[in-house]
C-alpha cells in the first residue's frame, strides 16, 4: 500500500542564521485569533475592552510556563532537576498540555482578583473557546515539526513522516487536531444558543472531559514522551489525564453556581 509521505520541513523560512518555524508561526497565530475571539465575547456581553490585554498576556505566561514546568517535572525530573538551567530553553521544545492548563487555572484566578467585574467562572468558561483554538493550532504545529508520533501502523491513513524514518504511523497529532476543531465548533454552538443559562463552569467541564479523554484513549496509538514504566498499562500522560477528566465532570455537573453570569 502507498502511504500518504510527509516530509515538509518544520523551517518556514530562514535568513541566515534566522529562521522561523511552522510551530512557532501556528502557535502564535493561535493565541492572536483567540484574542479576537475573546475579544468577540467581551463586546458581546457587553464587556469592558480595557482588561482584555491583561488576561491575554497571564493566559500567554501560564500556557508557556506552565507547560514548560510541566514538561521538565512529569517527564523528565532527574535530567531537568539535576540541570535547572535547561528548564529555561523553552525555544528547544517541549510544553506538557497538563502543565500549561494548571498554568492557565491559575493565571485566571490572578486575573479575576484583579478586575471585580469579572467573575472566575465566567471568564474560565469563555476562555475555552481560544484553549480549543490554540490547542488545534498547537496539535498542527506538531505535524509541521513531525514529532508526538504514533506507533506504526497498517491503516489506509497512516502516515510516513520521512524525516523521522520510512514506517507508516498513526498521525496521533492529526487525531488531536481534528478532536479540538470539533471541540471548538461544538463550544460554540452550546455558547451561541445557551450563553449566560449555562451552569457555571458547564462549558470547562465540557473542554477538559473532551481534551483530556480524547487525550487518554490517543495515548494508546501514541510513542511514549518519556521514560516512565506503565503502571497498569497507562503512561505517564493519561495518568495525568485522569485528574482532569474527573475535574471536568466536577465543573459540568457539581459546581454549586448556577449561572456563568453570577458573581462569586
Amino acid at each position: 500500500m502507498n502511504y500518504f509521505n510527509w516530509d515538509t520541513s518544520p523551517i518556514l523560512f530562514s535568513l541566515g542564521n534566522f529562521s522561523i518555524g511552522w510551530y512557532g508561526v501556528l502557535f502564535a497565530s493561535g493565541f492572536y485569533l483567540g484574542f479576537h475571539l475573546m475579544r468577540w465575547v467581551y463586546t458581546r456581553e457587553g464587556k469592558s475592552l480595557a482588561s482584555l490585554d491583561t488576561i491575554f498576556i497571564y493566559m500567554v505566561l501560564g500556557a508557556v510556563l506552565g507547560g514548560r514546568l510541566g514538561h521538565c517535572l512529569f517527564y523528565d525530573p532527574v535530567y531537568y532537576l539535576s540541570n535547572p538551567l535547561e528548564i529555561m530553553k523553552i525555544w528547544e521544545g517541549g510544553l506538557a498540555s497538563h502543565g500549561g492548563t494548571v498554568g492557565m487555572l491559575i493565571a485566571v484566578y490572578v486575573y479575576v482578583r484583579q478586575t471585580p467585574d469579572i467573575s472566575f467562572y465566567w471568564i474560565l468558561d469563555r476562555i475555552t473557546l481560544p484553549v480549543a483554538l490554540g490547542s488545534f493550532f498547537i496539535r498542527c504545529g506538531n505535524f509541521f515539526n513531525s514529532e508526538i508520533l504514533g506507533i506504526p501502523t497498517t491503516v489506509p491513513w497512516a502516515i510516513v513522516f520521512s524525516r523521522i524514518d520510512n514506517l507508516p504511523r498513526h498521525p496521533a497529532q492529526l487525531y488531536e487536531a481534528i478532536v479540538y476543531l470539533f471541540l471548538l465548533i461544538l463550544l460554540l454552538l452550546i455558547y451561541k444558543k445557551q450563553g449566560a443559562k449555562l451552569r457555571s463552569g458547564y462549558m470547562m467541564g465540557t473542554l477538559m472531559i473532551v481534551i483530556f479523554g480524547s487525550r487518554f484513549f490517543i495515548e494508546f496509538v501514541k510513542i511514549p514522551q518519556e521514560s516512565f514504566n506503565p503502571i497498569l498499562g497507562l503512561n505517564m500522560g493519561q495518568w495525568l489525564s485522569l485528574p482532569f477528566v474527573m475535574m471536568g465532570i466536577y465543573f459540568m455537573y457539581f459546581n454549586q453556581e448556577k449561572r456563568s453570569d453570577k458573581k462569586e
